[in-house]
């Protein structure tokens, strides 16, 4: 009972979090802009998105995808449309592949247009301290809430996440390096042995990870892993875990 209540707790503060950060997305939309970032590449300037999605590459050689799962803005508007739509969402993960490298050589066009960086501003267009400030930027507001709603409630759970978000590649790399340096981390373990194979994790995953073969495989290291730890929470035997070490596992 004690470790219900436990897990319970965890996933309430998670989404508590998730829908707090989710309120504030008026305020910091755009130190999470993808178009903010190339507007200041081609006036040679380090802006907010650049100095934050640079600290997800960072951050994600220790605690991995946790943002996305913890902190992410999109992420508490996907999972309650997940009421709507909890369709398993698979196959598509290359597009958002495809998205970041065309944005990224429009960046890198950017940058030698203006002749390199040249000076750091943190509040480029965003002087008054909040990205949503002006009647136009409340339209462009909406785009961003309708795109990630509507790919949630028509293609399934978590669609933006999959397809179109610009963010996941930066520490999903950042997730590859950690592993080859063999660094400790933040990660899932699992002890295959205690298994009943209910497929309870695979069920609660909001990534639709096939949770429970890579229990039986025993390894729980997957990209698309966001580390919210509803597997975790979900599984009746306490068969997977948090565990801060290193290795692939």
């Amino acid at each position: 009972m004690t470790k219900i209540i436990k897990h319970t707790k965890r996933q309430n503060l998670r989404s508590a979090l998730l829908l707090f950060t989710f309120l504030l997305f008026p305020v910091v939309m755009n130190f999470l802009s993808p178009y903010v970032i190339i507007d200041a590449a081609f006036q040679g300037i380090v802006n907010g998105s650049f100095i934050l999605f640079g600290i997800l590459f960072i951050s994600s050689f220790f605690v991995g995808r946790a943002w996305c799962g913890w902190v992410c803005p999109a992420a508490g508007l996907q999972e309650a449309a997940c009421k709507v739509n909890h369709r398993y969402v698979r196959k598509i993960n290359w597009v958002k592949w495809v998205i970041w490298v065309l944005w990224a050589v429009v960046i890198i066009l950017g940058v030698i247009t203006s002749g390199g960086y040249s000076q750091v501003d943190p509040l480029y267009l965003t002087e008054s301290g909040i990205s949503v400030d002006s009647p136009e930027k409340f339209i462009i507001y909406y785009i961003v809430v309708g795109l990630v709603f509507i790919l949630s409630v028509v293609v399934g759970r978590r669609a933006f996440c999959h397809s179109t978000c610009w963010m996941a590649p930066f520490m999903i790399l950042g997730r590859k390096v950690r592993n080859l340096l063999n660094s400790p981390a933040l990660r899932l373990t699992a002890e295959p042995e205690k298994c009943i194979d209910c497929e309870k994790c695979t069920k609660a995953c909001s990534m639709s990870l096939d949770v429970n073969q890579m229990v039986q495989s025993g390894s729980m290291e997957n990209t698309e892993c966001i580390l919210c730890g509803q597997c975790i929470d979900t599984c009746p035997k306490d068969v997977i875990h948090y565990a801060f070490n290193p290795g692939k596992s």
